[in-house]
């Protein structure tokens, strides 16, 4: 009996059903989490390649196991410096509070609450701080909780309002004019044919009134388009970092262009236009605070880059900025132009050309305008969420905060990088879903660990080959090779291979 437990534990079938469950496991989660298959999915593949097991209920289970020795919080050994980037989505009714790091997307916490209140937002903010992370500041929408919370958590730290959400309404009134000057534009195209085709003078005069009606309109509807679609293009100008010649601005020269353009988009014939800028010229002061940081950043680097490289450096930065956000025609245009000016750069420092030019960048990329980078995050966890089909819990947060942090990007500036390997400096050593199973594996060891080992196996055999139950150590189970149980484990093996 002793030999036929050592030969079933140490065979290379036993051998083939531990790899290949690892191998299960693997892709239960790659299935789960990059390919974001609901379970009832996953448990028609499985069926198909005649993996066991295979139900629902067993792949419930599993992805609730793993996703409970999973923080929601992220844990740092040491006190970490970061830009806060804070949002609400929702799974159906239930809200869901995120919170990244603003430089490498990393999610630092993300928690399924019973509500927005401001309450619920400070304890969020505050299990961040026990996590050994110090906020530099958040930027966000202004939802009421999330605001009042992050400043009864954080006080005096700055809050960086969106520029999306604060100028949304103003280039969705743009879209509507458009609209509105295309459907002006066809009624005049018709009034013009429709004259075209008058045969009697009393009909040619009426169709002539009515194209002459009409074509006013038009005009009318593309100047007001046009005006208004200048009029943002300079507002988007005025917002960014740096001027045309590579000077960082400041929050007076700043408040002056704002001011000017919103009095010249007041001045347009539109009550609706008047309307919708009402509020954003009360936001004004919320709106420039990101230019302290800029001011402050200009002082840092004025001591240490010379005047006239500074200005080329910053433009080749805001070259750079500007083509991660633009197709390929663009992106090529704004590479262009990044080359050049860092050309000049480097023809000025010289030797110091390297060093310098990624002092500038770092510090420019410090600089946070806006939480674009969080309503991305949640643009990747949705797929996610839908494929819960509403039923979210905690530990599916966990899992899919963990494979967020861990996976690398697959393009973009941060192509080849995990938020995780960003935010620390250190790579990674394994995929995301070995280093998963590890910490899987480490936890429900320490938790096995916390139980009493059970007894070693006594071998007592007698003269008829009859094992003696009484004399073995009590817990202990007797294999028998020709049983069913064994029988139907070599054929679940079998299977599986």
């Amino acid at each position: 009996m002793a030999n036929l437990q050592l030969e079933t534990l140490f065979s290379d079938e036993k051998l083939l059903f531990q790899k290949d469950h690892r191998h299960l496991d693997q892709l239960l989660l790659l299935l789960r989490l990059e390919g974001k298959c609901s379970l009832l999915s996953l448990s028609s593949i499985l069926k198909a390649l005649e993996y066991h097991p295979n139900s629902v209920g067993y792949l419930s289970q599993f992805f609730h196991s793993a996703g409970q020795v999973l923080p929601s919080t992220l844990l740092r050994p040491s006190q970490t410096w970061v830009f806060y980037l804070s949002d609400e989505i929702f799974a159906l009714h239930a809200p869901i509070l995120v919170t990244i790091d603003a430089r490498s997307t990393t999610i630092l916490n993300i928690e399924l609450a019973s509500d927005r209140s401001a309450e619920t937002w400070r304890a969020h903010f505050e299990a961040l701080e026990d996590h050994q992370f110090v906020s530099l500041g958040m930027a966000s929408d202004r939802g009421l909780g999330l605001v009042a919370g992050y400043r009864a958590a954080c006080d005096m730290v700055l809050w960086v309002a969106d520029y999306f959400h604060e100028f949304r309404d103003l280039f969705k009134l743009l879209h509507q004019l458009e609209r509105k000057a295309y459907t002006a534009i066809d009624k005049a195209y018709d009034a013009a044919h429709k004259f075209a085709h008058a045969k009697s003078e009393a009909n040619l005069h009426k169709r002539l009134q009515q194209y002459d009606t009409a074509q006013h309109a038009c005009e009318q509807a593309m100047t007001l388009y046009d005006q208004l679609a200048l009029l943002l293009c300079l507002l988007r100008e005025a917002l960014q970092v740096c001027s045309p010649h590579g000077r960082l601005r400041t929050q007076q020269n700043v408040r002056a262009e704002l001011t000017l353009l919103f009095d010249m988009i007041e001045g347009l014939d539109s009550v609706a236009i008047t309307q919708t800028l009402q509020p954003i010229r009360t936001h004004l002061d919320d709106i420039l605070v990101p230019f302290k940081q800029v001011e402050v950043v200009a002082a840092e680097l004025r001591f240490v880059v010379p005047h006239e490289a500074l200005d080329f450096l910053v433009l080749s930065w805001h070259h750079e900025h500007l083509g991660d956000q633009s197709g390929s025609k663009k992106k090529r245009y704004h590479q262009s132009e990044r080359d050049f000016w860092l050309a000049c750069a480097t023809g000025l420092l010289e030797e110091d050309g390297a060093t310098l030019k990624a002092l500038v960048f770092d510090k420019l990329d410090s600089i946070v305008r806006a939480s674009s980078l969080v309503e991305m995050v949640n643009s990747l966890i949705r797929p996610s969420l839908n494929s819960c089909k509403g039923q979210i819990t905690q530990e599916t947060l966990n899992l899919i905060m963990f494979y967020h942090n861990h996976r690398r990007y697959k393009s973009g500036k941060r192509q080849g990088k995990a938020p995780i390997e960003l935010l620390t400096g250190k790579p990674l050593e394994a995929p995301w879903w070995e280093l998963l199973l590890q910490q899987v594996k480490t936890e429900h060891d320490v938790t096995s660990g916390a139980l009493p080992s059970r007894p070693p196996l006594h071998l007592v055999v007698n003269n008829d080959d009859q094992t003696n139950q009484q004399a073995m150590a009590p817990g202990q189970e007797i294999v028998d090779p020709t049983g069913a149980s064994e029988n139907s484990r070599r054929q679940e093996v079998s299977e599986a291979a």
